[in-house]
């Protein structure tokens, strides 16, 4: 795979020092030489920052050479589990050399895949911009009081080289973000060996996920009694969780939430698995190279956000310790039956637009059940609202989504969080207020919606009952809506209104 080259006439501090000038280094500049198979350009850290930051494109080091890691890791676990079986006299070392040769191909495909994920979560992070960054600086800022990062060392900004970037519109550098991703990935891993998590029955199906599938039939046994089993787990689950919602996911979640990372593990499991997410990424996988970039990445982004909108959703609203099998089936279930009423059920205005949108994808040559699914994503992550309604008040689908989206209409609640998911955020404490906003009015609605399918005579009756309280918290919440842009005070503000009318 081309040829690994580095820097022999100049210290790596030299090439550093003289990366302000990187869009125009060159291998001649550098007069490289030859080592050996591989491909790496001998440039630090230092000049991979200063190439993003004059607009070039660059992983870190540690994310260009991760699949020849990661394969030396795979060989060494599959062997310890091939081994079991050879002491247990099930399998030769003939056989067992005949079997690793089998899976050459099968091991790349992981091995490249978990390569291929980490550097799409670093697109996904440049492109939300400055959304992220605050997220981004409250990361480090956890990570140092903890004793786990010092940014001097890895080559990440101040507080103050922050702030000065901002304000000439320049965010982190990409291979800043890959220093982050990996601190993450690392602290998550380190996190979860102290929990129950790699113990827990469902989860440890991530285990399976790590190994080639011609080991599952026959060594089923031995890659289950794998020593490293509970750091393989967390192995896997840390990749899962930071490469699809990215470097601040948990740092997120938990700010919001206060959740630990134990049950952020087991949300975005239930997440995953109850939308079929895994299958979904899948296919927009497909189009590599088919479609424009651009468009693959809007793909990819919108599944991102349902994911950490949804996390946040199963740890407020659900019993993990109860057991993932039972969420994840209820929810799947729940998406199957509402999914046909709310193409149904949907004003007007709201099929529209995402007929629109499925449009848009469709002429970017995204097949269009795809760009069907994709487009409807914001709606589809209403569902599990929906569901607990079903569950609380014993009504059909049919009759809690029309409800539930006549309350929607009535409060102007699609257009507040459409406007809201708009909404460029770069302080990490404004940010943080508009997630608990929009978990408020979600939780307000669902309220509603109860309690006028609780109520004899429905909604008429149930307005009837609020009377002017009603009125005015409708007339409160379209001024908000009307009234100039929506900032995240004003949501905040409708989100209260409606909080102590559905309370």
């Amino acid at each position: 795979i081309g040829t690994y080259v580095r820097a022999t006439s100049e210290s790596d501090e030299e090439v550093g020092d003289k990366a302000s000038d990187a869009l125009r280094v060159t291998a001649r500049d550098l007069r490289v030489k030859v080592i050996g198979e591989g491909a790496n350009l001998g440039v630090t850290q230092k000049a991979r920052i200063e190439f993003g930051l004059a607009g070039g494109r660059c992983n870190s080091d540690a994310i260009d050479n991760s699949a020849g890691v990661n394969s030396s890791d795979m060989e060494v676990n599959i062997k310890i589990a091939l081994g079991a079986a050879e002491r247990a006299g099930r399998l030769t070392r003939e056989d067992r050399n005949t079997l690793l040769a089998s899976m050459t191909d099968d091991v790349a495909d992981l091995v490249l895949r978990n390569n291929y994920l980490q550097t799409l979560s670093l697109s996904l992070t440049q492109r939300h911009g400055r959304e992220d960054v605050g997220y981004q600086r409250r990361l480090m800022t956890t990570l140092e009081s903890r004793g786990l990062l010092d940014r001097n060392v890895e080559f990440l900004p101040s507080e103050e080289v922050i702030d000065a970037r901002e304000a000439d519109g320049k965010i982190l550098a990409r291979a800043e973000l890959a220093v982050l991703l990996a601190y993450a990935k690392i602290t998550l891993f380190s996190d979860l060996l102290e929990t129950d998590v790699p113990d827990d029955a469902y989860l440890g199906r991530e285990l399976y996920r790590y190994f080639p599938k011609g080991m599952h039939a026959d060594y089923g046994a031995d890659i289950e009694g794998h020593r490293l089993r509970r750091e393989i787990i967390a192995t896997q689950l840390s990749n899962s969780i930071i490469n699809r919602g990215g470097a601040t996911l948990i740092q997120r979640v938990s700010d919001t939430t206060g959740a630990d990372v134990d049950d952020i593990a087991r949300a975005f499991a239930a997440v995953r698995d109850s939308y079929g997410l895994t299958a979904l990424n899948e296919e927009i996988d497909a189009l590599d190279t088919k479609i424009d970039g651009g468009v693959q990445l809007e793909l990819y982004a919108a599944i991102q956000e349902l994911v950490i909108d949804r996390i946040g959703w199963f740890l407020t609203n659900t019993d993990l310790s109860a057991g993932l099998m039972e969420i994840v089936e209820r929810y799947r279930r729940g998406l199957a039956d509402f999914r046909p009423t709310i193409a149904q059920t949907l004003l007007d205005p709201v099929k529209t637009r995402l007929a629109q949108q499925r449009d848009r994808f469709v002429a970017g040559g995204v097949p269009e059940a795809l760009a069907d699914t994709i487009a409807h994503l914001p709606v589809l992550s209403l569902i599990p609202d929906m569901v607990q309604v079903e569950d609380e008040t014993a009504r059909t689908p049919e009759e809690v989504a029309g409800i539930y989206f006549r309350v929607g209409a009535e409060f102007k609640l699609g257009r507040i969080d459409g406007l809201a998911r708009d909404l460029e955020v770069g302080d990490y404490y404004d940010a943080l207020a508009l997630d608990r906003a929009r978990q408020s009015l979600a939780m307000a609605r669902r309220r509603m919606t109860a309690a006028i399918l609780s109520t004899e005579g429905g909604f008429e009756a149930w307005s009837a009952a609020l009377g002017s309280d009603l009125t005015r918290t409708i007339a409160q919440v379209s001024d908000i809506v009307e009234r100039g842009d929506l900032t995240v005070s004003r949501i905040a503000v409708a989100a209260g209104l409606l909080a102590d009318l559905s309370a």
